[in-house]
């Protein structure tokens, strides 16, 4: 991970065509390198997902260049690295498992180094399905599921709505999870935790601890998919 770290804290620092192009060759190395270590975390994950096991690198990674047509940014280039690991791919609406590398300059992202469980888009229906799933069963939800995940994990409270939807309560233990619309535990992590042995081992455990909140998602995903076939 340490060459990964280097070329994206040094592409951040040069982000433009001219250098990019001078160092493709280095990119690719470290492309190889990252896709090693995607494939070793996807054989990890599928020992516990079945779900995730058949996955291939183009169901779970993504390219470099920056879409900069509807952004005031137009940087050329992504300065971080994200494997997203669900069933069906990272195209399929489901939740699962995502492991973001980033420069390690500060907290937030796309700077920080994270894990997540959850996805950050669903299904209007998905969604009204789980807030009332998890109002009604807050104390299965929150001790078999949430309480279950390595205590890394915390709610990520990103795009959440200011005010808990009229039809809940605003003071139930429950209420924050009321006003998500991306369901999601997320980790931040440090250089020091990228940097340890047998990484992907070590990132699959963590993730295997949130695998009950992974399937209490789908579900509701699954329900829908299936209500719209029909």
């Amino acid at each position: 991970m340490k060459e990964i770290l280097e070329f994206l804290r040094d592409l951040e620092n040069n982000n433009n065509r001219e250098w990019f192009n001078s160092n493709k060759e280095r990119y690719q190395k470290v492309l190889k390198t990252w896709y090693a270590f995607c494939e070793s975390l996807i054989k990890e994950i599928g020992r516990f997902d079945e779900d995730i096991a058949p996955l291939t690198i183009k169901d779970c990674t993504y390219r470099i260049y920056r879409d900069t047509r509807f952004s005031k940014d137009k940087s050329p280039y992504k300065t971080h690295f994200g494997v997203f690991m669900a069933k069906g791919g990272k195209k399929s609406m489901h939740a699962g498992y995502y492991l973001h590398i980033g420069t390690g300059a500060g907290t937030e992202y796309p700077h920080a180094h994270m894990l997540a469980s959850g996805n950050y888009c669903y299904d209007n229906k998905a969604v009204k399905i789980l807030r009332e799933d998890i109002s009604d069963e807050w104390d299965t939800f929150s001790r078999n599921i949430l309480g279950k995940a390595n205590s890394m994990f915390v709610p990520d409270m990103e795009g959440a709505l200011k005010r808990v939807p009229r039809e809940f309560d605003s003071n139930a233990p429950y209420a924050d999870w009321m006003r998500m619309k991306s369901f999601c535990l997320s980790a931040i992590t440090d250089d020091s935790f990228l940097l340890e042995d047998n990484l992907a081992q070590r990132v699959a455990e963590l993730f295997k601890t949130t695998k009950p909140f992974i399937n209490y998602i789908n579900r509701a995903v699954d329900f829908v998919k299936e209500e719209m076939k029909g």
